[in-house]
């Protein structure tokens, strides 16, 4: 039998198929488009984004439509929900949010909507963290307070080769004044607000990744802590960024080490890693 509480999120939170199987938890995926032909995120790699990109193929993402929330909601209250709580990437960087909105108010069933001001395991944590309350058997409003605690203590960070693929997709926010001088740096950015800020600028790759790992174990201190280390197109960079984090933060738990998706893919570029320390 299905849980009280369903959990739904989108497809941006980057969760395995193990972490959504292990819930009563339901992902609805954005969709990229590459060269004209549509995709779920998910049916196409972020490889394959990443090649688009180099290769200056259009590329272009959508958010999910209303009524496939709506949908969502009536088939979760089919399979036995009493509740829902939805919980999705930041409203500053789509619209998905505001389609969860409107969807919710068709739902046969109370949704109380989330905004998680972050994207990659920023959402990912906090879904994870409700999650395990709906599982645990808790109301709906518990199960959101799971969330939003986990979320209020979340922070990403996050280094790019360029802002330039931030700037075509209209995501590049306050670090618009990064842009005139990235040619000559490599830029450190953070989620802070729903938004992309600008945090630091690096003179090279190497000192970049490195700093990242600083900024990360500074933010972790000496309490226990999940992290996710996300890359696009750069998986023995990430791999080394995550043993490093492993090694500095002996209390984190298991560092998850997660290519990014194909429709954030299509708006960071190739090039990417990130760091998202969260609460355990």
């Amino acid at each position: 039998m299905a849980a009280r509480v369903q959990v739904v999120t989108d497809s941006t939170a980057g969760l395995s198929t193990h972490e959504v199987l292990r819930h009563p938890l339901t992902v609805v995926p954005l969709q990229v488009v590459i060269g004209g032909t549509s995709y779920d995120d998910g049916a196409t790699s972020a490889d394959a984004v990443a090649e688009a990109l180099k290769t200056f193929t259009p590329v272009s993402t959508s958010r999910p439509a209303p009524q496939t929330f709506a949908d969502t909601y009536a088939a979760c209250a089919a399979d036995g929900a009493e509740a829902v709580v939805s919980i999705h990437l930041s409203g500053d960087m789509s619209g998905t949010f505001e389609a969860a909105m409107i969807g919710a108010k068709e739902s046969p069933i109370p949704v109380r909507v989330v905004d998680s001001r972050s994207l990659g395991m920023g959402l990912g944590f906090p879904v994870l963290a409700a999650a395990a309350a709906a599982s645990a058997g808790e109301d709906a409003a518990a199960v959101e307070a799971a969330a939003r605690a986990t979320m209020k203590f979340t922070s990403a960070y996050f280094y790019v080769d360029t802002l330039e693929y931030l700037r075509r997709g209209g995501r590049i926010g306050a670090a618009q004044a990064l842009f005139g001088t990235a040619l000559a740096v490599k830029p450190l950015l953070t989620i802070s607000g729903g938004r992309i800020v600008p945090l630091e600028k690096v003179r090279t790759s190497s000192r970049a990744i490195a700093r990242l790992a600083d900024i990360a174990v500074k933010r972790a201190g000496d309490a226990p802590v999940q992290l996710a280390v996300h890359h696009l197109s750069s998986l023995e960079k990430a791999q080394s960024l995550a043993d490093d984090l492993a090694n500095r933060l002996p209390k984190a738990e298991e560092v998850v080490l997660r290519e990014v998706g194909a429709v954030i893919g299509a708006h960071v570029g190739p090039g990417l890693l990130a760091v998202v320390v969260s609460p355990r």
